[in-house]
């Protein structure tokens, strides 16, 4: 009776989780998340207290709501803190875009580039909140630059032009501009294991599987992101094209460009220690357990599996509370001029960037998974699931991947991995494939959100500057979607299996029998 119990409820919060995150632009959308995601202490506790052990049980389901996850996830936003306060990321932008060149091609691969890498270390939304207001000031600036080459030309042929063909043409700079913003504020997300919500979701899965860290993600990721990013921006440039791209566009963008760097000034102390705690906190995350050679964690062989990303990123984040934003300054007789002490970011400053209610989100879905295994409503579906073993391997993640694109586009992309994982592990175990065969194209197929302006905040925040209609974003979006399934594919088939040894059965994985035990 308490396994059928469980395993009712583990569906209807799955069901809850879909209705509840459909639409997550809005505070009030996100408090409904957030809601949702609490009912799991509230309904597992209360079957607990009638059917078993009611303090145990308390303490298991909230277990789940603070785990290795969410450390990681403090440490991570104290580093885009203080990124943020000291505008570290405007000028990693322009200076990536200037490097480039002022090529209106160009220049918007420059942006996708700089967008794209400003969003490996910060979350999606950030990076596309930062990157939109310099694309739009320079997108202004070109169109009023070509407008004006436009209007001499046409005085010196005495000839004249339809408004309506002009007005699709300056629109079009503004689309393929804003769009890539979009996408590649998403893209840039999958090449780390922090990059993006999902990811660290999925790491979480199989505690004992110690072959997902940073490094070994970043090696499987990179290619797969550079692949995307390139492809995606040359579908962009094929679906808007803007003419022939003249003189005075490129002087006009290199203007803008230059100005908005300018009043950046020199590179402030502040500055400089954030990208040393940067650099430092990423060293620190791909020589922890690198795999070829042993690691920094091997120096604390009593406490094997106890060094984790997250004892990096909490010791680099506590550096930001104490390091000071000032330094000493000596006046002209050589002594030390006294000033308040402030650190690099305050503890108001990072509640600001904390993203809570995806903290909480995601808790209830580790609360939701561990519901599905205790209930044993996981070795249900995978029993259930077992017919599929018959299928290729390869349409078996075909299909998992396409179904995971298609739900993304209408749900929020952490409530549908913490819905799929639980379906999708049991089903790897049950025909006995290597989990992560599975689970890793899923994982990256989850952040194919591009079709629509609520399918991601990235996506809602472009949306709002006007210049893209829905049936824009659908038509480029159907591209990205279709060229990200069949990125993932070819490299889950091809130079991920020797990373993770795909065509073995691993030992930290649990095999499933074919009886069913859960009653319903």
């Amino acid at each position: 009776m308490q396994n059928w119990f469980l395993g009712f409820y583990s569906k209807l919060g799955s069901l809850n989780l879909i209705i509840n995150s459909n639409l997550q632009t809005t505070s009030h959308q996100s408090l409904t998340l957030v809601a949702a995601s609490v009912i799991s202490v509230v309904v597992h506790c209360s079957f607990s207290i009638l059917l078993t052990k009611p303090f145990l049980f308390l303490f298991q389901v909230a277990s789940a709501y603070f785990k290795d996850f969410h450390l990681l996830l403090i440490g991570v936003i104290c580093l885009a803190t203080s990124i943020e306060k000291w505008n570290f990321h405007k000028r990693v932008a322009l200076r990536m875009v200037m490097l480039v060149g002022v090529n209106p091609a160009w220049l918007t691969l420059g942006f996708m580039v700089s967008c794209s890498f400003l969003s490996m270390w910060l979350s999606n939304t950030s990076a596309a909140a930062m990157v939109m207001p310099i694309v739009e000031a320079v997108a202004q600036q070109i169109i009023r630059a070509e407008a004006e080459a436009d209007a001499l030309e046409m005085s010196y042929s005495n000839s004249s032009v339809n408004p309506a063909l002009e007005e699709d043409k300056y629109n079009g700079i503004s689309k393929v501009m804003c769009l890539c913003i979009a996408y590649s504020a998403t893209i840039g997300g999958l090449t780390t294991i922090t990059g993006t919500s999902t990811n660290l979701i999925f790491a979480e899965r199989y505690p004992d599987c110690q072959c997902i860290n940073f490094g070994s993600w970043f090696i499987l990721s990179i290619p797969i992101t550079v692949i995307i990013l390139l492809l995606s921006w040359v579908w962009l440039q094929c679906m808007f094209r803007c003419g022939k791209e003249k003189t005075a566009r490129e002087q006009a963008s290199a203007q803008v460009i230059r100005e908005e760097y300018k009043k950046l000034g020199p590179i402030s102390y502040p500055e400089i220690v954030t990208l040393v705690l940067f650099i430092l906190m990423t060293l620190l995350w791909f020589t922890r357990d690198p795999g070829f050679i042993p690691g920094w964690s091997s120096l604390f062989p009593k406490y094997k599996g106890f060094a984790t990303d997250s004892t990096t990123a909490l010791v680099i984040g506590l550096l930001f509370f104490i390091i000071p934003a000032k330094t000493l300054s000596r006046t002209s007789n050589g002594e030390n001029t006294v000033f308040g002490y402030t650190p690099l970011i305050t503890w108001k400053e990072f509640q600001s960037c904390m993203p809570w209610e995806i903290a909480i989100l995601v808790g209830g879905g580790f609360a939701l998974a561990d519901g599905c295994e205790v209930s044993n409503l996981s070795a249900w579906v995978g029993n259930k699931l077992t017919p599929l073993g018959s299928l290729p391997l390869w349409l078996i993640i075909l299909i998992s991947c396409l179904i995971v694109t298609s739900v993304t586009e209408v749900a929020s992309n952490p409530a549908t991995i913490t819905i799929f994982l639980p379906i999708l592990s049991p089903l790897a175990e049950a025909i006995h494939v290597n989990p992560l065969f599975i689970l890793i194209p899923t994982t990256l197929c989850t952040s194919f959100a591009f079709l629509l302006p609520v399918a991601n905040p990235a996506n809602a925040i472009v949306f709002s500057y006007g210049h893209l209609t829905i049936m824009d974003m659908v038509k480029a979006g159907l591209g990205i979607n279709i060229i990200g399934v069949a990125v993932v594919m070819l490299g889950i088939m091809t130079w991920i299996v020797p990373i993770f040894d795909l065509y073995t059965y691993p030992s930290w994985a649990p095999i499933i029998s074919s009886t069913n035990n859960t009653g319903l």
